[in-house]
């Protein structure tokens, strides 16, 4: 046979120092991105496990990281001695190999057909792929119990049996069948990465995918070129032994980069807007946490999205509160002069709600105590023409409706006041009729808060266009 001998590596045991010496970073860099992509998906593929295109996923990260395990050198050599048979590990990478293939394949089956198809044509498909590559894996076996590859090799094992009876064939055959895997998968991402509708991160994990699979088919054309050479006399080893490594180490980076971008870019945006969304509520919290100096308890433990719900509610809880404070007049008023200032309509009803909304928060502070429960508290209401506790109710107007008039100066369980003169003792229960577009566009309002000169402008343009329009005109 041609090649230098290479002295065992087998004899004696590898002490720690030797172990990690001998470890391959072209090999332990994939087997890290790999397995961070599989424990990425792992949640998914246990909760969804009847999912056929989840299990291929998984399946192939899990293949994918067994080969670039065992196919490091030194762990070529454990595997050698523990089973005791030289070159034992080359029919096992080579089977883990396949069945990565295999997993490549079913993964196309499913996402062309997707996971919920169960047809004929689908399921002969699968047993299909199922049935080659088990078939491959099997003579792949049979080939190395056949040849005689009694030297170990660690790093060229491809090339320096190129030549040997069966062993050569079983080299050939791993290569053809990962080829045409790879082959296949790269024209289906091709097609699928042209694609219209699909999501910013979801093409970028194609078009990773896809490189990864063209790097795999640059490590096969550099197996297939050196072992051919080995055939014809020639002695290429060099692509098989120091280029086909890297190469398909690249390309497992790509291939976990390509299932990690989809699911992890997406998680990565939505963290990015929860937490941009929790920061934009800060001004309009800030203000609404005056209303009566509460705020959100603080949880260490709380997730983003809990704390973001919880922001938003205690917002609302805080608006609801300033219902009855609300001008809806000065919110008109104020919104029309943001659109005289050249604010877009959008911007201008933000700008009105802040107005608004400040206007009564300053109203509460004045009189916390204002509205239903100060009058209740205060003892007897007190209607024009009526004395407290008098009973001459001839000045209310009328009071159909009111229910009940006992208990609190004769006028407990008001249920509604009709006419002028009652209306009068609530001034503040003008709720603005646009209460419920404000309790949705609380980011907006909180935004413009950041922006104080614009709504002090508009603030002291809408108290001057009500001061004019206060102004008695005289003919």
């Amino acid at each position: 046979m041609r090649g230098t001998a290479v002295p065992a590596t087998t004899t004696g045991a590898l002490g720690p120092a030797d172990f990690f010496g001998e470890l391959y970073i072209s090999f332990w860099i994939p087997t890290a991105v790999l397995t961070a992509a599989l424990v990425i998906k792992l949640p998914g593929i246990v909760k969804l496990w009847r999912d056929s295109l989840l299990r291929a996923v998984g399946g192939l990260l899990l293949l994918a990281c067994c080969v670039f395990v065992f196919a490091v050198p030194s762990v070529i050599a454990w595997t050698n001695r523990t089973v005791g048979v030289p070159n034992v590990a080359a029919p096992w990478v080579y089977s883990l190999i396949t069945a990565f293939c295999a997993c490549c394949l079913l993964l196309i089956v499913a996402w062309r057909n997707g996971p919920a198809d169960r047809s004929p044509a689908t399921r002969r498909l699968v047993r299909w792929v199922v049935g080659v590559y088990a078939g491959v894996i099997v003579a792949l076996w049979v080939l190395f119990v056949l040849a005689d590859v009694p030297r170990e090799r660690l790093r060229d094992l491809d090339t320096y049996y190129a030549t040997t009876p069966f062993m050569r064939e079983e080299i050939l055959l791993y290569l053809v069948a990962h080829t045409a895997a790879c082959l296949i998968t790269f024209r289906l991402i091709r097609n699928w990465v042209r694609a219209d509708g699909l999501d910013l991160w979801l093409r970028g994990g194609l078009k990773a995918l896809g490189l990864g699979c063209a790097l795999n088919l640059v490590f096969d054309a550099s197996k297939l070129t050196a072992v051919v050479a080995r055939w014809t006399g020639h002695d290429l080893d060099w692509l098989s032994t120091h280029v086909a490594p890297p190469v398909v180490a690249l390309a497992a980076i790509f291939i976990a980069v390509g299932f990690i971008l989809p699911h992890g870019g997406q998680y990565l945006r939505d963290r990015w807007r929860v937490r941009t969304s929790h920061r934009r509520l800060r001004p309009l919290y800030l203000l609404t946490r005056t209303v009566d100096g509460s705020r959100v308890p603080f949880a260490l433990r709380a997730t983003p999205e809990l704390r973001l719900t919880r922001r938003e509610t205690f917002i609302r809880d805080a608006l609801l509160r300033l219902t009855r404070h609300l001008d809806e007049d000065l919110r008109r008023r104020a919104y029309d002069t943001a659109l005289d200032l050249g604010h877009e309509p959008g911007r201008a009803k933000a700008l009105a709600a802040a107005v608004t909304i400040q206007d009564a928060v300053a109203t509460r502070k004045r009189s916390p105590d204002s509205g239903t429960t100060a009058a209740l508290a205060s003892g007897p209401l007190v209607f024009p023409g009526l004395a407290a506790g008098s009973g001459d109710l001839s000045g209310v107007g009328d009071l159909s409706g009111v229910g009940d008039l006992s208990g609190v100066g004769g006028l407990s369980g008001v249920g509604g006041l009709s006419g002028a003169p009652g209306r009068a003792v609530f001034p503040e229960f003008t709720v603005s009729s646009d209460f419920t577009g404000l309790l949705q566009d609380i980011e907006a309002v909180s935004l413009v808060l950041r922006e104080p000169v614009e709504i002090e402008a508009v603030r002291a343009l809408a108290a001057a266009s009500r001061a004019e329009s206060s102004v008695p005109t005289h003919e």
